[in-house]
């Protein structure tokens, strides 16, 4: 079937529960028609969820249970963190409280409130700029009795996922995969095999999201996952990923530290700069999953040339002063101090009637399986030779939103400035940040790669002008992506509620324009989080952010290879104009592309200290925040695209240039490591690839990341033993 993709189509949950069903064009252009389903009849309505009553959660300091000397004599700070499930009050009181996981710290000073205070999303890694961080990252989703926990949500084992059922011959593939083609989903349905949801041990690998200059042995690769050290593993389950091994052996070399069961060490040297990095689960095909049920959490590197520090007062030539404090590892919790640095974590989620997560659990919240309310969608779940994944859902979009681990809470400010560490942590949703006072203003000074060049007034440059609202700050988040941001609420009356806004889509984001029926429900997912402004404690001491002169950036030498990539989404091979997976592939010299698998040989493999620029050619409708592991890039420019040829059964087609190329944004300049890729257009990022082994890179809408749309690349030759 030889066509470009025209259309998408799945369902949302409205704010009352209800699904719509939105059909969209390649830019956008989303249209509404209500869809019931039994499956959702127990989901919470957003608007029986009381806004602006819990006080915003502050996440305290992650507790060191000391420090450690490295081979070579190098000291470096020492956690014992494990992933737990525990309730949380994510909803308000007295609503029902959630079971979530979360990190912890399971070892730590005599005394400390913290230790054993698990929380989602989880409390914050404090690092110094070139001091490392040594962790013992510990699976611990098991009972009081020692037996595992089986996942909150759902599982479609017909993806290519972790499969610990598949024992060692089996993991890491799609069940019974033949190396070409699926098997018929019907041999799937047998509700005495592993092929139906599953309920065993869930696996877990721990990746820090920005760190650069890691160790592949170190940075949660996908296949490196392990279960918890349970006393009732089933027989013959994987008890660890296809390269926890070779990693295992990697880091004992290297660092001298032993993995044991469910537990792994990793370290992180933090060499690269000052900035706001994140940590979360990378497991191979559940990513989504594990990620939705809680487990993440900041880890802020602070200090060197590129820190705090370096940031000069323009007016003076002396230190600037900066929004603080930011909370500290010797804090008391809860604190009894007011701080005006605070981490922000921005998800969205689902819940049921009784304050459980909902996640889908059925292809028919994509909209494209028939029943007796839709008959007329082609196909049904689970029929023979589909190709269809029948659990898995391309894109998931919940109806609330929660901040720093609540709904819609409120935070009280005092007239004056603060800085806020944003962070997109939400699934699939991009989010367009407003505040609704134009009395506020803020200023970016930071991405992903830590401080900007020049700090950015967010007020007067809006992502784009359909979404442009005078004198009000707005800003543009992809998936993953994180900006620092200095907001003055100092010419507020106080008094004054303030509220920040999403005005970006309930759908996939195709770029801007947004059709106006796909922004958020102004009534629920449109709304983030609300600021109480109250008068100043005293008088105000920062540097004014247009005043800031931030430490230079230095450029990346000059690249002596590029890369032609494509993003290309597979419709079914039954002939339904039906998704079935995005994948990542190459585009040839002549602007022909191919799509692969996970499973496919790397295609990309710089040499260690090369500079190269990547082109990724966006040939689906949804934008896609790449991130690529191990590095940190400069974003060069964006150029439109002509797509001819197109097959989305068999992931080819031809890419031509089009039209100019336009530079970077302006807090997309420095360095990042998320780039949101526009549909229709091609995104160009360079980097230096610094440190040999295998890594990853993969579009941050997790869902499309756990279906395909992730590949290894390699830095340097193949590692002797390592997993082929």
């Amino acid at each position: 079937m030889a066509r470009e993709l025209s259309r998408r189509q799945f369902l949302k949950i409205t704010a009352g529960g209800a699904l719509g069903l939105y059909v969209g064009s390649r830019f956008g252009g989303f249209g509404s028609e209500p869809v019931a389903y039994a499956q959702i009849l127990s989901i919470l309505p957003a608007t029986s969820i009381d806004k602006y009553v819990t006080p915003l959660l502050i996440p305290p300091v992650m507790p060191m249970k000391g420090k450690v000397v490295l081979k070579g004599g190098q000291n470096a700070d020492y956690y014992e963190i494990s992933v737990r499930q525990f309730q949380e009050q994510i909803l308000p009181a007295p609503m029902g409280k959630t079971t979530v996981w979360g990190y912890g710290a399971v070892a730590g000073p005599a005394g400390s409130p913290l230790v054993n205070f698990h929380n989602a999303p989880s409390l914050t890694i404090e690092a110094n700029w070139n001091r490392p961080v040594r962790i013992k990252w510990i699976n611990e989703l098991k009972d009081a009795d020692g037996k595992y926990l089986p996942h909150l949500l759902p599982i479609d084992p017909t993806l290519h996922w972790a499969n610990p059922p598949g024992g060692p011959d089996g993991r890491d593939m799609r069940p019974d995969f033949t190396g070409k083609t699926y098997v018929p989903l019907a041999d799937f349905t047998d509700p005495d095999t592993q092929y139906t949801q599953y309920t065993g041990p869930v696996p877990m690998v721990t990746h820090v999201h920005g760190a650069v200059a890691v160790g592949d042995e170190s940075d949660g690769y996908a296949e490196a996952w392990y279960l918890p050290a349970a006393n009732n593993l089933p027989a013959g389950y994987a008890t660890e990923g296809t390269w926890y091994d070779f990693f295992k052996n990697k880091a004992q070399g290297a660092y001298n530290v032993a993995w044991g069961p469910g537990y792994a060490i990793f370290q992180y040297p933090n060499s690269f700069r000052a900035a706001t990095i994140w940590y979360h689960d990378h497991s191979l095909g559940m990513t989504a999953n594990n990620v939705y049920a809680g487990p993440a959490g900041f880890f802020i590197i602070r200090g060197g040339p590129g820190g705090d520090d370096a940031v000069i007062d323009s007016r003076t030539g002396t230190k600037a002063v900066l929004p603080g404090p930011a909370p500290k590892g010797n804090d008391k919790f809860p604190p009894n101090k007011t701080y005006y640095e605070i981490p922000i974590a921005i998800q969205d989620r689902a819940f049921n009637a009784d304050g459980s997560l909902f996640y889908p659990d059925s292809r028919a919240y994509f909209g494209d399986v028939a029943d007796d309310e839709n008959p007329e969608n082609p196909i049904t779940s689970y029929i023979p030779t589909s190709d269809v994944s029948p659990i898995h859902n391309p894109e998931f979009f919940g109806n609330t939103i929660i901040v720093n681990g609540n709904t819609w809470p409120k935070l009280t400010v005092q007239a004056r400035p603060y800085r806020f560490r944003f962070l997109n942590g939400c699934d699939s949703r991009t989010l367009v940040l407003k505040f609704d006072d134009a009395k506020v203003k803020a200023w970016q000074i930071g991405n992903e790669g830590g401080l900007l060049p020049q700090p950015v007034n967010v007020n007067d440059n809006p992502p784009d002008p359909s979404v442009a609202d005078p004198g009000k700050a707005i800003l543009l988040m992809g998936g993953a992506e994180r900006a620092d941001i200095i907001v003055d609420f100092g010419a507020v009356t106080p008094g004054t509620q303030v509220k920040l806004l999403n005005v970006g889509p309930d759908a996939p984001f195709g770029g801007f324009p947004i059709d106006a029926g796909d922004v958020a429900d102004p009534a629920t997912t449109g709304q983030v989080m609300r600021f109480d402004v109250v008068p100043a404690a005293g008088a105000d001491a920062t540097t004014p952010p247009q005043f800031l002169k931030l430490p230079a950036v230095a450029p990346l030498p000059d690249a002596t290879n590029t890369r032609k990539l494509v993003l290309a989404e597979l419709t079914s091979n039954q002939g339904w104009d039906v998704p079935v997976e995005v994948r990542l592939g190459t585009v040839d010299v002549s602007g022909n592309y191919v799509a692969n698998k996970w499973e496919d040989p790397v295609t990309e493999n710089p040499g260690v200290g090369v500079t190269e620029t990547w082109e990724f050619y966006n040939t689906t409708i949804d934008a896609h925040p790449m991130h690529v592991h191990e590095v940190a890039f400069e974003v060069i420019n964006r150029q439109g695209i002509t797509i001819a040829e197109q097959n989305t059964e068999a992931g080819t087609g031809t890419v031509t240039l089009a039209g100019t190329a336009r530079g970077p944004q302006p807090w997309e300049t420095g360095r990042k490591d998320t780039v949101i890729a526009l549909p229709g257009e091609v995104t160009r990022v360079k980097a230096t690839f610094g440190t040999a082994g295998q890594f990853v890179w993969h579009c941050h809408i997790v869902e499309h990341e756990d279906n395909e749309m992730m590949r290894p690349f390699r830095i340097g030759p193949m590692q002797q033993g390592q997993p082929t």
